[in-house]
Parts: structure tokens; sequence; C-alpha cells
């Protein structure tokens, strides 16, 4: 194995946004694992995975399994459920570095920026696991309709959150997906990433789309 690739367990990742993140880090290496809440969920979801792939690359586990297993530990969950998912696997990710990809997206008016008192999801994340385990907050605004496919995604990613080292690794990830990241920053202007979801959310109603992104202009020539 490759010293570039990593064993990346994506937590909720029997979802269509899990399934297109696990689908490209699996093309590029790296070894995935789709947790769930049910086994069997999983297994059917990293099936599904690898007949696309074509190689049996991808494997499936129950949440904490999956959490102890991997290096790396992706937050692709509903809000709904965060808390208890975090405060759920603090053990098994203790030390390790955890994406967060969720949005805390407050139906039926999900259109409406709604943030926690934490600050955003990422940050309350970050409460839970406490200081060892840094949160890094990536991919809220990737409709998950560019992920399951090869297709180039004309979209950016803002990556944000705990140590700029642990920022740099996951823009690298993202670059794996296919994608560009940039260094936004802290993990305290998840604020703006999580809830720039909303308003893309409300532009693809408005509009009659489902892929509204963003894209950072001005500095892709910039060394």
């Amino acid at each position: 194995m490759e010293s570039t690739q990593k064993i990346i367990a994506i937590l909720g990742g029997t979802g269509k946004e899990g399934k297109g993140l696990g689908y490209r880090w699996a093309k590029k290496g790296h070894k995935v694992i789709i947790g769930s809440r049910k086994l069997e969920k999983a297994l059917d979801a990293a099936t599904e995975l690898n007949q696309m792939i074509g190689e049996g690359v991808v494997v499936g586990m129950d949440n904490a399994q999956a959490a102890e297993e991997a290096e790396i530990v992706v937050l692709t969950v509903p809000y709904q459920a965060h808390q208890a998912m975090c405060e759920g696997i603090k053990d098994q990710v203790k030390g390790k570095i955890v994406i967060d990809v969720t949005v805390p997206l407050v139906p039926p008016k999900v259109t409406k920026v709604q943030m926690p008192p934490a600050g955003s999801a990422s940050q309350e994340a970050q409460d839970i696991f406490g200081i060892e385990t840094p949160v890094v907050a990536a991919f809220q605004n990737i409709s998950y309709e560019h992920l399951m496919g090869d297709s180039e995604v004309h979209c950016d990613v803002l990556v944000t959150g705990t140590g700029k080292g642990n920022r740099e690794l996951v823009i690298g990830l993202v670059e794996d997906a296919g994608l560009t990241g940039w260094d936004a920053g802290p993990i305290e202007n998840s604020v703006v990433v999580e809830g720039m979801t909303s308003i893309l959310i409300g532009l693809n109603k408005k509009y009659g789309i489902h892929d509204a992104g963003i894209k950072i202009t001005g500095i892709n020539n910039v060394e």
C-alpha cells in the first residue's frame, strides 16, 4: 500500500453523498469502509459500490466498528442524528481526523439558515470530541448528483477546521475525489460554509435545478 492511501470510514455512508464520496475515494485507491447503524445496509452499499468499481475494495461495517478501523472518519449523517453519533463514537475516533459533512438543516424550513448554539455542526462535533480529535468541515456545498459518477465537477470545496496541517490533508482528499479544495481557515468559519448550503438549496428550488454550487475565482493562477 502506498503511503498516500488512507483507510477512510464514512459513517452514515449508505446515503447518496456518502456513497458518492466512497466511490470516488475507492477509485483513487483508498480503502473505504461504509458505516451504518444497520450492518445489512452497510454491506448492501459496499456491494453496490464494488459493482460500480469492478473490484471488491469497499467493505461495510456498523458505525462503531468502522470508526474503530479507520484512520480518517467522515460524518455524512443527517443533523438530527449528529449529536448522538458524535457522542456514540467519541472513544473510537480519539486522536483521528474527523471530516464533518453535516449541515444543520432544520425541516421544513431547509432554505433558512439555522445554526446550532455551538455555532455550527462542526463546532458541535469538536466540542463533543475534544481537542485531541481535530474536526475538519468539508463537502457541505457539493450536491450528491456530482459525486456518483466520473464526470468532472465544476464546483469547489471550502475546507475549514482545527489545524492547518489537518486542513491540508483534507484538501488532498478533496482533490482525490476529483474536486478543487480551498483552505477557508479555522473551524469557526464553518458557520459560513454550512449556512451556504441552505442558500444553495433555495436556489435549487427557485430555479428548478438540483446541483447549484460555488466556485472560487481570481486565485487559480496564484502559487
